[in-house]
């Protein structure tokens, strides 16, 4: 009895596994394996990083009209921004319309724009990303900043808010930021432009 026991065990453990069986269990790994992606996906594209055009010339020379950048959302999670910086944010007086500038001034900072010198805490501060237009347009006898000046009639107070930056676009005579918006608030900022993805000709990281 135990011999014949044996024996159909063994006979059972030699049969092929069903075909179908095994279709259906790779299927199902398929299926998960989809369904992940198609989580960090959208955790990626949602929460962490999200795709951003820029719309117009405020950022020229160094973004342009239909530049494709990724923005990072959660980076002012972890930290606030910093000086420099190049942000996304939201403007809720145009529609929350999506703006991206630079970081001039931070809380607590006094900024000041006469023309072409931008103060902050009464130093004259250095601008690397726009020197070149600068010296372009002071040899040529003109001002590049030919815009708004700041304090102004419509913002007095120089001083930025706790909670806030002051923000500015590097085409100075062509941009509509913290001169006529006042300043951001923290809860507008959409995230941090970090790099330009297209076109594939102007790829390059963002240097902040």
């Amino acid at each position: 009895m135990e011999e014949n026991v044996n024996q159909s065990a063994t006979a059972s453990e030699d049969e092929p596994k069903n075909p179908k069986n095994k279709v259906k269990s790779e299927t199902l790994e398929w299926v998960k394996a989809i369904a992940i992606a198609l989580v960090l996906v959208f955790v990626i594209r949602w929460l962490l990083f999200a795709p951003y055009m820029v719309d117009g010339t405020s950022m020229q020379p160094n973004f342009h009209d239909g530049e494709r950048v990724i923005v990072n959302k959660i980076l002012y999670d972890i930290r606030p921004p910093k000086k420099d910086e190049v942000i996304v944010f939201k403007v809720p007086s145009e529609d929350n319309k999506e703006f991206i500038k630079r970081v001039i001034a931070l809380p607590g900072d006094t900024v000041k724009v006469e023309g072409d010198e931008v103060t902050v805490n009464g130093e004259v501060i250095s601008e690397p990303y726009i020197q070149d237009v600068l010296d372009q347009a002071h040899a040529n006898g003109e001002t590049y900043n030919n815009n708004t000046n700041f304090p102004n009639a419509t913002f007095p107070d120089g001083t930025v808010p706790e909670g806030h930056v002051f923000v500015m676009g590097d085409n100075r005579p062509n941009s509509k930021d913290s001169r006529m918006i006042g300043y951001v608030p923290y809860s507008d900022i959409t995230g941090r432009a970090d790099l330009v993805f297209w076109p594939f000709s102007d790829m390059h990281i963002v240097n902040h």
